[in-house]
């Protein structure tokens, strides 16, 4: 904003003093979020950049080079894992909810206070849930399969309700329009609406991928803290924030924690430019 704008603004909203005080509230809770997260970045950063090293990458963990690849390698699979499973079921409920269930429906309203309840629902009872019913009554032990499928159910209402309401956004006219054209339901809802709310859908998606790369309670008590190169899904495994924290409780790597959150950091930013780069390309296809 330059000056004369930030002026101009300042002199309109200053003829009011709940305008002025409303003005100066946002401001300053702007600059005060700003400043919070630069320092918090910064500080990560600063303390885990000059750590970073070849042996934090090496194939496989102990206590002398204290590699993060085999967290990094199981961080990946437990997203993928996770992903496949809550986003397809999070995206089909939504679709039903917005396009096939009638408005006034009470199922319907009771499936979304389902959702809104289960997404603040701490994630430790998530993890005794994942370890009660995966691990034990299924017998998958500490798995990535159990961790992953204890994840796809944490983030599975977040999917669902960003989808809904990114389907919400989308105008009727693009589905009369579509309907006019001689279009049935079911391609109006794949060829119309669904790729219209694809942005919608993608934050709702990284949303669920901070939450998983940033999960370590529910994890703990179903993938465990294995720090090797998993065989299959159904080896234990930590997430790099299981291994960071894990680090960090030792009290003996504090420089290799660190480092790995920095990693963590670099990592969550390149998934949110992956997504907005394809969310982009997907808007000027369609």
């Amino acid at each position: 904003m330059s000056s004369s704008s930030l002026s101009k603004t300042l002199y309109r909203y200053g003829r009011d003093p709940v305008s002025m005080t409303l003005l100066v509230c946002v401001i300053v809770s702007a600059v005060i979020t700003f400043l919070s997260l630069a320092f918090l970045l910064g500080y990560i950063l600063l303390q885990g950049i000059p750590n970073i090293n070849l042996d934090l990458f090496a194939f496989e963990y102990n206590t002398e080079n204290v590699s993060l690849f085999p967290a990094l390698v199981d961080t990946v699979i437990m997203v993928l894992l996770a992903l496949a499973i809550a986003t397809p079921l999070g995206i089909f409920a939504a679709i039903y909810l917005v396009e096939y269930a009638s408005r006034d429906n009470k199922i319907v309203g009771v499936v979304r206070v389902t959702a809104d309840t289960l997404s603040g629902i701490p994630s430790i009872v998530y993890g005794l849930f994942g370890m009660l019913f995966f691990v034990t009554y299924l017998k998958w032990s500490y798995s990535l399969l159990a961790g992953s499928c204890t994840v796809a159910i944490m983030i599975l209402p977040l999917i669902m309700r960003t989808t809904e309401e990114a389907l919400k956004a989308i105008p009727d006219s693009y589905r009369e329009g579509s309907y006019g054209l001689g279009a049935g339901k079911l391609r109006t809802v794949f060829a119309i609406v669904l790729p219209s709310a694809i942005p919608g859908i993608l934050a709702g998606v990284i949303l669920g991928i901070g939450r998983i790369v940033g999960e370590t309670a529910a994890l703990m008590y179903t993938s465990g803290t294995v720090a090797a190169l998993p065989h299959n899904v159904f080896s234990s495994g930590r997430t790099l924030a299981v291994h960071m924290y894990v680090l960090a409780s030792e009290g003996l790597f504090m420089k290799q924690a660190y480092a790995t959150a920095v990693i963590l950091v670099v990592i969550v930013i390149a998934i949110n430019a992956a997504s907005s780069y394809l969310a982009r390309k997907l808007m000027k296809g369609n």
